[in-house]
């Protein structure tokens, strides 16, 4: 079962030094219930996990803020309580509280002394040395990473999508609102199949044809001022930076609407981005070879974009409450 955080003076040695100046398996990771160098960190390749895709995982992201010297971890408290209900999806009990994978995230992160920003992934996997399917009767450990980290995908000039020939894998089969490792294979086929085509992401339709997410992402169209986003029984990723972004809307005054998106409704649409941990705020400009708009990055992207980038880096005081800033 789940070994948990190490007590006294180990847990509270003195950070390492900053990242920039180690190689990348020198980094401090949290592994089966202790703090080592990342290149320390193994499993067997019997490991259930390596061998079925039994995991689960989180996508954190830390953002520097050079003239506060702060480090500060995005909607930790929401991801941790994410990760917790995927694992009882993956029938994983034992689990520590969110207070206690909050404080083991932090931890890692302060160990490494980062001056940048960043990327963190804790991770529940089924650990049992074993060969079967199935996913009772298996032991499970916790391990965290973070790294130096920026941009996913290029977020400045607007990013050109195609619709992808894969279908995203529908709730009934493998439930997109858990972030399931081996689920994430079907993302990879879409990614590749737009990238390998001259694309820099993959629209995804639903098994009835309605638009879900990108590979890895949220989609919002703007249609006539009005935000719109598809349901989460569109089988998407019940998306944390989608949540703020329907905030920041509000705040804002832009209407939202939640309602399932036909794939040609992109084609006629004002405005379309992505949104999630990974690609942050992604304006797209192109769908299936037909300009969004005019071609360009749309306003109601634009000015939430512009807000969502001051909010995660600590220059909106109203939405300090999404932040988390590490210990030092």
């Amino acid at each position: 079962m789940l070994t948990q955080q190490p007590s006294g003076s180990a847990a509270a040695a003195a950070p390492a030094q900053p990242s920039q100046s180690r190689p990348t398996e020198e980094l401090i990771a949290y592994f089966e219930g202790a703090y080592v160098p990342l290149g320390e960190a193994k499993v067997s390749i019997m490991t259930h996990a390596f061998m079925y895709g039994t995991a689960t995982f989180e996508g954190i992201r830390g953002y520097w803020n050079a003239n506060q010297q702060e480090l500060y971890v995005l909607f930790l408290r929401e991801h941790v309580e994410r990760i917790r209900n995927s694992a009882k999806i993956l029938l994983m009990d034992d689990l520590p509280s969110a207070d206690e994978l909050a404080s083991i995230v932090l931890e890692t992160v302060r160990r490494n002394d980062f001056r940048e920003d960043v990327y963190i992934r804790p991770s529940f996997y089924k650990s049992t040395k074993a060969i079967g399917v199935r996913l009772h009767h298996l032991d499970h450990e916790l391990y965290v990473i973070a790294t130096p980290f920026g941009n996913y995908i290029d977020i400045e000039k607007g990013v050109r999508i195609m619709t992808s020939s894969w279908r995203r894998n529908a709730d009934e089969a493998l439930p997109a609102r858990g972030k399931i490792v081996g689920g994430y294979v079907n993302m990879a086929f879409q990614k590749s199949e737009a990238e390998l085509n001259g694309f820099d992401e993959a629209l995804v339709l639903t098994p009835d044809g309605h638009a879900s997410e990108a590979s890895a992402a949220n989609l919002f169209v703007v249609r006539d001022g009005v935000l719109i986003t598809p349901p989460v029984s569109d089988d998407i990723l019940e998306g944390v930076t989608r949540r703020a972004i329907l905030s920041l809307a509000r705040d804002a005054g832009v209407a939202s609407e939640i309602r399932s998106i036909d794939r040609s409704e992109l084609y006629v649409c004002d405005e379309v981005f992505l949104c999630g941990t990974g690609v942050q705020m992604s304006p797209v400009v192109e769908v299936d070879h037909r300009p969004v708009g005019d071609g360009r990055i749309g306003p109601v992207a634009r000015l939430l974009s512009e807000r969502y980038f001051a909010a995660v880096r600590g220059t909106l005081p109203e939405y300090r409450s999404w932040l988390t800033a590490v210990p030092r």
